[in-house]
């Protein structure tokens, strides 16, 4: 059984810990770049521009509405 100072330990370590902090900014700086570069990209392609709006657009129905 744990006393109150071990959890207490336990607690202030995983406040401290902000490995996976580090993971979501990388993975939401890709993220961005990733769009920026597909839209950017676009005005060359035939159709890809309309594609990705279409796509961004979708993605936020699903994060707005109870139906994707």
């Amino acid at each position: 059984m744990y006393t109150h100072a071990v959890l207490a330990r336990r607690a202030m370590r995983f406040a401290h810990d902000e490995e996976g902090a580090q993971v979501v900014e990388y993975a939401l700086i890709i993220a961005v770049v990733s769009i920026t570069l597909v839209l950017a990209l676009g005005d060359s392609t035939t159709g890809l521009t309309s594609k990705a709006t279409s796509f961004l657009s979708r993605i936020g129905t699903c994060f707005t509405s109870s139906t994707c």
